[in-house]
């Protein structure tokens, strides 16, 4: 990857709906150049989906909760393909520490939530988990 690339993916990241006409502008390059990159990059897998950001207090009564995750072993790379495979993962974070891994978890309700936390704890390769409820956000400044 090169500059055009890392700046077609930070355009991406602010608005993935963004055509490939306003990319070239931006950027300075042409339409094809756009086109192209972004198949190479779709293609080497680089670029896995494209997703729809809400506004935090767009869904009020939605449950986000933090799980801490172990890993036995070797396990990462395919705990963490299942994990982006579930759909009640919202982000996949690799840490250190006590904790391998922290998933943030996005559930209609409490029943949805542990369904969610069920299906995680099964995963093989998991060897164990915390989970705590976002209760409130405080923002600085």
């Amino acid at each position: 990857m090169d500059t055009v690339d890392q700046q077609i993916l930070s355009l991406l990241r602010q608005d993935a709906r963004m055509n490939v006409a306003t990319l070239a502008t931006r950027l300075g390059v042409s339409r094809g150049t756009i086109t192209n990159r972004i198949r190479k990059l779709e293609d080497t897998g680089v670029i896995v989906g494209y997703t729809v950001r809400l506004r935090p207090d767009s869904r009020p009564n939605e449950i986000t909760a933090w799980m801490s995750i172990a890993v036995e072993g070797n396990e990462a790379r395919t705990v963490i393909a299942t994990l982006l495979g579930e759909p009640g993962v919202a982000t996949l974070a690799d840490t250190n520490g006590r904790w391998d891994l922290l998933a943030e978890l996005r559930a209609e309700n409490l029943a949805a939530l542990s369904k969610i936390l069920e299906r995680v704890r099964l995963i093989k390769g998991i060897s164990n988990t915390e989970t705590s409820i976002h209760l409130e956000t405080y923002r600085l400044g």
